[in-house]
């Protein structure tokens, strides 16, 4: 698990961050399916990191500066990633649909909460990760590579590499064999 963080979502700085990615995202979910080149340069606009990826639409983020795609990440129809710490998605990484990566949180105090505190932490994902469609992924947390999360899971501690894991929580319910070449 990751550490957690203090932030002040207030922030002129934060606010103004959040209003330009907003942008971004609604022209990337404004493109029609065969503007695959119009993609790119807002992807580079909008991401810390990014080479070769393709997100279906609609896609939300909090900031984008936050994410870190590695190479061939792809993402399925309405993905939503609050990115209010860092979030780093390996190589061949794949999201099914409604894939939802949250690396904030916020006090559990009503009275703290009403302050509008926010906590963040980072999430990983390591290379040739497979993300079920509905899963969400809470602050904090990593997934080792190769592995595989089942659709509908909450992923609320750290999963290992290689391994299927699933439910809510999410818990690891065996081994990936690994192919003999």
């Amino acid at each position: 698990m990751h550490p957690f963080i203090d932030v002040n979502p207030f922030d002129p700085e934060l606010v103004a961050a959040r209003k330009r990615a907003k942008l971004l995202c609604q022209q990337l979910n404004t493109l029609r399916a065969d503007q695959t080149k119009a993609r790119k340069p807002i992807y580079q606009q909008l991401f810390g990191q990014v080479s070769r990826a393709y997100i279906e639409p609609h896609f939300y983020c909090d900031y984008g500066s936050n994410i870190f795609l590695g190479e061939s990440f792809y993402a399925n129809h309405n993905c939503v990633i609050l990115d209010v710490a860092e979030v780093r998605i390996g190589d061949r990484v794949m999201f099914g649909p409604n894939v939802q990566v949250y690396a904030t949180t916020h006090p559990l105090d009503a009275t703290e909460r009403a302050t509008g505190k926010e906590f963040c932490a980072a999430v990983t994902i390591g290379d040739d990760c497979w993300i079920g469609g509905g899963a969400i992924i809470l602050a904090g947390v990593s997934i080792g590579a190769g592995s595989v999360i089942g659709a509908g899971s909450l992923v609320n501690k750290d999963i290992p590499s290689g391994v299927v894991a699933a439910g809510n929580p999410c818990r690891v319910m065996k081994e990936i064999a690994a192919k003999s070449t």
